[in-house]
């Protein structure tokens, strides 16, 4: 196996040590969207950091998995539930919701009202800001 391999699988491995911990922080919900009752899998917020860390890491639905990995096709008046979790007291949920907020204002008004409104913490802005969708 190739050492690319091996790392990807250690780096699943350590995420996976943190899946206690992220359900329990959760409550076994998707932490953008509250789904319940529906398969959840971490998220490392980027930038990603060298080693998994609890506190850059979310523990989200297949569909917020897919609208992040496609955001071209995120639209739709689907994601107002991001209107409320942009204002979580969690840095990672506010950086991953900024982001998909920003994506979205593209085509969605009321997506663009809620980031005119949002207040983020300068260094969540400053890390919102460093990658886009």
């Amino acid at each position: 196996m190739g050492k690319g391999y091996e790392q990807h699988q250690a780096r699943v491995l350590a995420l996976q040590g943190l899946g206690k911990d992220l359900a329990r922080r959760a409550k076994s919900k998707c932490e953008l969207t509250g789904a319940a009752g529906v398969p959840l899998r971490p998220y490392e917020v980027p930038p990603v950091a060298n080693e998994p860390d609890l506190e850059r890491t979310l523990l989200l639905s297949e569909a917020c998995h897919e609208a992040l990995e496609r955001p071209d096709k995120l639209a739709g008046r689907g994601w107002q539930c991001l209107a409320e979790v942009v204002w979580s007291e969690m840095p990672a949920v506010q950086v991953v919701a900024w982001r998909m907020l920003e994506r979205l204002a593209q085509s969605e008004d009321w997506a663009q009202d809620v980031i005119d409104e949002v207040f983020l913490d300068p260094d969540v802005e400053d890390w919102a800001k460093s990658e886009k969708l």
